[in-house]
Formats: structure tokens, C-alpha cells, sequence
């Protein structure tokens, strides 16, 4: 069967956009010109055009070549949303890459562009409909992995993992100044204030059991590049135990203040990305581990030292991806 070619000038108040010339041009259906411009049968003065919203001006020429027995169909889209990126889906569970700003779930005042309710938007256009079940978080200045269940049944069996320790969650964080151990651990037992900061107290009824465990990745000249991992997970956990342990993480205002500012520095994000999950998959038991490269704020931070005096021996940060989101 020949292809038909079919074309169009535009002429003087037909200024449009492409799509709806195209559709006029073709008599297809909204869903089916989709699929022209997915699949480079639309020409726009004799250039390809894949952009359905591109406008059209007189003396344009709109050309289309296709085969009308094929059914272009249109290709699945790619959902774009600046505060996540999808790392992994299936029916039961999705892992998110969480940009750095975006509140995990709302505030008392109401925040419409919450992770949840962005991830849960998500899922609206999908034919099952569901909801986002919230497994654990992420500070709102903090990015990375996230995990979040489709059915309550599933975020329990999250839970439950969390609960008793079992994922295993690996942080990327530059702090302020040298380590001088390679390796090591913070324990302390973590109270709450009255302005909601956490800080390190004696044992008590009204304190929680918080375990972190770093190892140090790379010495800069006056920071330090670190893996940290959580064995519990307490809010603000890490960013109090590198605070009072004197090396606060890069634009932390809240428990580092002054004292974690620097002049190469200058995002208002905190330099601590959540890079590495590992869990059960909550039905099936299977291990799955996943992975997310450094944002691109650490990157450009980094590549502004030498590497000299490596913590490792060749001295490279983990997953460093300059076109990571961040």
C-alpha cells in the first residue's frame, strides 16, 4: 500500500497550532495525529516536527506522509514533574527520586505540591487510580530515594521493614571540615524541643535510640565528602549528629547556622542526598536495591577541588553524574 502524502499552506488567519492543521489536513482522531508526531510524519517546511503545540504561520507549509492502514499509535508519554523522578514502579510499590525543596507530605497550613500528593497525581493517570501511602520521608531540603505504596495493605509490610531495621538507606552528605577517622559511628539517645529541634539527651521516656554510622568517601580542603548510613531512622538524625559532632552539613541552617555556610556553597538546599535503598519487595521477598547519582549541585561542587588526599584510593566520589537533577 503507498504512502499518502498529504500537505497544506497556511494561509493568512489560519495561524494555529500543527496538531489541529495536521487533524484538518488528515481527519484523524486527536489520539492518532498524536501518533503521526510521535513517529516523524509530520514536516513543517520540509522539517520534521514532533511538537503537537509548535504554532503554524501564513506561508507555512504543513506536509504529512504516512501509511493510513497503520494506526500510528502514540508512544506512552513520560510524566514530568520537577519535584520527583520515577526510579521504579510495579502494582504494588514506586521509588521516587525527591528533589531537594519539596515537602514529603503536607504542612498544617496545606502545601499542594507535596511529594505525596504530586506522586498520588501521578498515579491518577494511570487506569488503576490509586493513591500514594507514605512508607518514610525525607527533610524538605533533602533529595533522594524515597519508596511509597499503592495499597495500605503494602506500605504496612513497608513499614513493618522499617520498624525492625531492614532497609538499608545510604546518604551522600559534604560537611564542614575534616574527619580524622575514616570510618565511624554516632549513638546517642535524641529529644525533641520546643521549637521542634532535635538534639541529643540523656536516655529517657521522651527520647529515642538514634544509631549513624559515615565513612568517608573524600577530604577536600576544608570539607569532607561522606557515605552515611542510617541504622534507625530518626527525624533529623544525621543532620544533628554531624552538627554536634562539629562538622554540620553544608547549608544547614537549622542545626549547623553559621557554622555550615560556605562561600562555594550557594544553594539553598542542604548537601545531603539519600543515594541508595535497599529493601524486600514487600510480596514477593525479593532484594532490590536502588540507586540514585549525586545531584548535580554536589557534583559542581566537587569538581571544583583536586583529588588529592583521597579518603579511597582512587579518590572518585560514588555515582557522580553531572546530568543528575539538583
Amino acid at each position: 500500500m503507498p504512502l499518502q502524502n498529504l500537505s497544506v499552506r497556511v494561509e493568512p488567519g489560519q495561524e494555529t497550532r500543527c496538531d489541529l492543521i495536521v487533524r484538518d489536513l488528515t481527519a484523524l482522531s486527536r489520539r492518532l495525529v498524536r501518533g503521526l508526531f510521535d513517529h516523524g510524519c509530520v514536516r513543517v517546511n520540509g522539517r520534521p516536527c514532533s511538537d503537537l503545540g509548535v504554532r503554524v504561520h501564513a506561508g507555512d507549509w504543513v506536509s504529512v506522509e504516512f501509511d493510513p492502514h497503520n494506526g500510528f499509535k502514540p508512544k506512552k508519554q513520560v510524566w514530568d514533574d520537577r519535584s520527583f523522578s520515577l526510579i521504579h514502579e510495579d502494582e504494588h510499590f514506586v521509588v521516587v527520586d525527591k528533589a531537594a525543596g519539596v515537602l514529603t507530605v503536607p504542612t498544617d497550613g496545606g502545601n499542594e505540591n507535596s511529594l505525596v500528593e504530586r506522586v498520588s497525581l501521578y498515579l491518577s493517570h494511570s487506569k488503576r487510580k490509586k493513591l500514594a501511602h507514605v512508607v518514610h520521608r525525607l527533610d524538605r531540603e533533602v533529595s533522594g530515594l524515597l519508596v511509597m505504596a499503592k495499597h495500605e495493605a503494602v506500605a504496612d509490610a513497608l513499614i513493618e521493614q522499617f520498624k525492625k531495621r531492614k532497609p538499608e538507606r545510604v546518604y551522600a552528605a559534604i560537611t564542614i571540615g575534616l574527619l580524622t577517622q575514616d570510618v565511624g559511628t554516632f549513638r546517642s539517645h535524641l529529644a525533641t524541643g520546643k521549637n521542634l529541634d532535635r538534639f541529643s539527651a540523656p536516655a529517657s521516656d521522651d527520647t529515642e535510640l538514634a544509631i549513624t554510622h559515615y565513612e568517608l568517601v573524600r577530604r577536600l580542603e576544608d570539607t569532607s565528602l561522606l557515605d552515611v548510613r542510617l541504622e534507625t531512622g530518626r527525624r533529623n538524625q544525621i543532620r544533628v549528629h554531624l552538627a554536634e559532632a562539629g562538622h554540620p552539613v553544608l547549608g544547614d541552617p537549622r542545626y549547623g547556622r553559621k557554622e555550615s555556610s560556605h562561600p562555594r556553597w550557594t544553594r539553598k538546599r542542604l548537601a545531603l542526598h539519600a543515594r541508595s535503598l535497599a529493601l524486600d519487595h514487600p510480596v514477593s521477598g525479593e532484594p532490590l536495591t536502588f540507586e540514585s547519582p549525586l545531584p548535580r549541585a554536589f557534583v559542581e561542587f566537587l569538581r571544583r577541588y583536586p583529588k588529592d588526599n583521597p579518603a579511597r584510593p582512587d579518590g572518585d566520589a560514588p555515582n557522580v553524574a553531572a546530568d543528575s537533577p539538583g
